[in-house]
């Protein structure tokens, strides 16, 4: 960072004072870059793993609603035919 903005030969001078040689810091900035670049490409990935996985909650919340109702009607069914049941006994027999 400190080195962004010198020349070659404030780049040199950083570098004697250092104990540093240039190739070190271009070694450094191309590290750095990489690593930047990677970063974003995980965040691309995560974003998009993200999106899948909210889709998929999507789809799972809207089939638990949807047993969830089925199972609310089959128990109401299952009520009402027990109170029929004792109201008018085993009609069927």
């Amino acid at each position: 960072m400190e080195t962004a903005a010198l020349n070659a030969e404030e780049t040199a001078e950083y570098c004697r004072r250092r104990g540093l040689y240039p190739e070190q810091l271009a070694a450094w900035r191309a590290d750095c870059e990489q690593a930047g670049h990677l970063a974003e490409q995980a965040r691309r990935s995560e974003a998009g793993e993200l999106k899948r996985q909210r889709g998929r909650i999507g789809a799972l919340e809207s089939e638990l609603q949807r047993k969830n109702a089925a199972l609310a009607e089959m128990a109401a069914l299952l009520t009402l035919s027990k109170k029929a049941q004792a109201i008018w006994g085993d009609v069927g027999a």
